[in-house]
């Protein structure tokens, strides 16, 4: 099970759902840990590559360090694990709507980032949008990112590195 942790944080990450690897780590992202080396990369966290791919260093990075020194957070729309998002049922994202727009209003982080197109979609509603900025909810900045799965990681790092520029700065930047 994963234990988000989003208190105090200047960046919240929105996830889909976990896929069972990393649901059965306690680690968000950590089946396909893509999205760790590109944090690194864009320069979100400082840490050691070599460490994201043990999985005991990256949970003692993800549970010590993330909230607490990067001040990062990491919810999922969805708790349950799965294989696939074809696995997902319509309506499951609700509750995570919800609380994500708790954490909004209580955490007041500057940016929340969702990872992927299908993950602002469930949140949003809406299907006719682009990556990156969007509508700000409660001055909390929304960006929508590329799954970190396919495709060319420097978009990712591009797209990361604004979102990161603007929670220092509190100026939208183009991405990519």
């Amino acid at each position: 099970m994963i234990k988000y942790h989003y208190q105090n944080s200047n960046i919240v990450f929105v996830g889909i759902n976990p896929h069972f690897g990393s649901f059965n780590r306690g680690v968000p992202f950590s089946n396909n840990k893509t999205f760790w080396y590109l944090l690194a990369r864009a320069g979100v966290i400082n840490e050691k590559i070599k460490d994201f791919s043990e999985d005991s260093k990256l949970k003692e990075i993800y549970d010590k360090k993330f909230n607490q020194v990067y001040h990062l957070g990491i919810v999922n729309m969805i708790d349950r694990p799965s294989r696939d998002i074809a696995d997902l049922k319509k309506g499951e994202e609700l509750l995570g709507k919800k609380r994500l727009l708790s954490i909004v209003k209580t955490v007041k982080p500057k940016v929340v980032c969702f990872v992927g197109r299908l993950t602002y979609e469930k949140f949003s509603g809406l299907k006719d949008f682009a990556f990156g900025w969007q509508k700000d909810i409660d001055h909390t900045a929304l960006y929508v990112m590329h799954f970190p799965l396919h495709g060319k990681a420097d978009i990712r790092v591009e797209e990361l590195k604004a979102v990161k520029n603007f929670a220092e700065t509190n100026k939208k930047t183009p991405q990519g």
